[in-house]
């Protein structure tokens, strides 16, 4: 018969294994009366093995391990991550204070007016203008500026690093190689997941703390979709830039960049939708906007209050994604042109 505890015996281990603790697997079959086989014998986990020397560690101490050990590199890595991460702090502070503190008489006509200049369609605009409408009607008006205002931040932020991300990805196939895997986790990590480190990390009252949370969750396609529209330029477009002697950032700069900016601001347009998912996660360590309500209906069983915070954020969802593509639309029939 085989067991965990005649397998450290025979290897002369049983005086590191602490004899007394020791629970094996054969002394609870004789417990039972019954004998285990070796086809009955459960894989070789830290539990099991546990049981039949009580020196190896069980799987919760190796978790105590990992929580121990972040906990006492966290102040060395707050001493190097707050200088860098203080400014988007900063940045989604007075966001929110500029655009919620701007009166709605002012504020409205203005990201009309935008919209009105990135899309030049009436329909689009008349869209915003009626969501606009539906949100100070239904006093969410506050909760939707602040959702904006979060969304417009981390978009920004994530467009200026995912770019240059991308370009580099494009032109260096080892940083390609390097970066890639950490693009798969970052895309196939569980929303919540994003949370545990930063909260351990940070304050939970710190903007920061969900402004990474969403900028991890939403760079990613920015950054693919830059790097894949540099490298589907036309081969022979590049080969004719060189023959009239453009240096390599000429030729990024009027040729390549220009011709991918589809896909660039495709992956503009899906970095929007996802900070937006991202946003209602993100209501759970003090985000403002409309998924603090969202939040509100679940814990406290609000269904119309969540329903309708709900049907906002869609709302918004909805009026972005239709500015961005129609924006997108226009660089396309610009290039056809």
């Amino acid at each position: 018969m085989l067991s965990y505890e005649n397998i450290f015996d025979s290897l002369g281990l049983r005086e590191w294994c602490d004899e007394s603790q020791a629970n094996s697997l054969m002394s609870l079959s004789q417990l039972r009366g019954d004998k285990i086989e070796w086809w009955e014998l459960p894989f070789p986990s830290l539990d099991n093995l546990h049981k039949a020397c009580s020196a190896i560690p069980q799987t919760r101490d190796l978790t105590a391990s990992l929580e121990t050990g972040f906990l006492a590199v966290r102040p060395s890595l707050r001493l190097v991550l707050d200088p860098l991460t203080q400014p988007l702090s900063w940045a989604l502070d007075y966001t929110l204070l500029f655009f919620t503190t701007m009166p709605w008489w002012a504020l409205v006509p203005l990201i009309l007016l935008i919209t009105q200049f990135v899309t030049k369609s009436s329909r689009i605009t008349f869209l915003v203008a009626i969501c606009f409408v539906f949100f100070l009607f239904i006093d969410h008006y506050t909760y939707a500026i602040q959702t904006l205002s979060i969304i417009f931040v981390c978009t920004v932020l994530c467009t200026l690093i995912g770019i240059p991300i991308g370009i580099l990805m494009s032109k260096n196939d080892s940083a390609q190689r390097m970066i890639t895997p950490v693009l798969d986790m970052l895309q196939t990590l569980p929303t919540f997941v994003y949370l545990i480190p930063l909260i351990f990390l940070f304050k939970i009252t710190e903007p920061k703390l969900y402004g990474l949370a969403i900028m991890f969750y939403s760079i990613v396609p920015v950054i693919r979709l830059t790097n894949l529209g540099i490298r589907l330029v036309d081969k022979n477009l590049i080969e004719a830039a060189d023959a009239y002697g453009m240096t390599a950032r000429q030729r990024l700069v009027n040729v390549e960049i220009p011709l991918a900016l589809p896909n660039i601001m495709a992956g503009v347009n899906q970095t929007i939708m996802m900070s937006l998912a991202m946003v209602v996660i993100a209501s759970l360590v003090s985000a403002p906007g409309l998924g603090t309500l969202v939040l509100d209906g679940i814990n406290n069983l609000r269904l119309g209050v969540g329903f309708v915070a709900g049907f906002g954020i869609v709302v918004l969802a909805v009026i972005l994604d239709r500015i961005s593509k129609t924006a997108l639309a226009r660089i396309d029939e610009s290039r056809k042109i």
